[in-house]
């Protein structure tokens, strides 16, 4: 069982560039409902990147903001759950402890880990940190997204249970470090292609991977993970 504490947002404009992004989110404070595309009155700005089925619900361990706010003490009094666009929160989980296909029960609805987050360039804006995406990103302190299985209505005083567990299937963190890994074993990867519940997305490019593995095996191999670009 992990507690919790929930998030949602509007859009707004980034600092400087004026960008549109949704990552500046609110607590939520009574109950909610969590749709195929995730909490309802939650918004993401660029659909072509963010939001969608397999990136309905972000989850972002509140351990985590420590780790950044030591490396980066200038965004220390920023740096609080909430603050990285995620809409659950909790210092019961990490990457170590769930694994691609996990089902978890929140309130009445079900939701499946599916795969980590692309850490995205806005959050060096938003907090005014050159290189804080990529920390996070080489660090693997990214948080995972969940795809709604069941909708259903969540409070703030609800928790997070294990309702089935993908045993088979490596642990989030593990699954990154391979994913990360300059030259990965080739098995291990396809395995990693071949977990159930994977988001297609990730799964593609993994498969992209692959072969690409399989077609130069003695030259340098293009970088795995990687903070997303600015959109034109």
């Amino acid at each position: 069982m992990a507690k919790i504490s929930l998030f949602i947002g509007g859009i707004r404009p980034l600092p400087e560039s004026g960008r549109p992004t949704g990552i500046y989110k609110q607590p939520v404070t009574s109950r909610v409902r969590i749709g195929p595309e995730g909490f309802i009155g939650d918004q993401q700005a660029d659909r072509r990147v963010h939001g969608g089925p397999e990136k309905a619900v972000h989850l972002y361990p509140a351990a985590h903001y420590a780790k950044l706010a030591a490396h980066f003490p200038d965004a220390a009094a920023q740096l609080l759950p909430g603050s990285l666009g995620e809409n659950i929160s909790t210092p019961d989980l990490d990457e170590n402890d769930v694994r691609i296909g996990d089902i978890y029960q929140l309130g009445s609805a079900r939701l499946q880990v599916c795969q980590p987050r692309n850490p995205c360039w806005k959050i060096d804006e938003r907090f005014a940190s050159d290189g804080m995406a990529a920390h996070i990103a080489e660090h693997g302190l990214t948080g995972w997204y969940w795809r709604v299985v069941t909708p259903g209505e969540v409070s703030p005083d609800d928790a997070l249970r294990l309702e089935t567990a993908a045993s088979a299937a490596m642990t989030l963190a593990a699954a990154m470090q391979l994913w990360q890994t300059h030259r990965p074993a080739l098995s291990e990867l396809e395995k990693l292609a071949a977990t159930p519940g994977i988001a297609s997305h990730w799964q593609h490019k993994i498969e992209t991977r692959c072969q690409w593995l399989r077609q130069n095996i003695a030259a340098p191999p293009p970088p795995a993970f990687h903070v997303k670009p600015e959109q034109p």
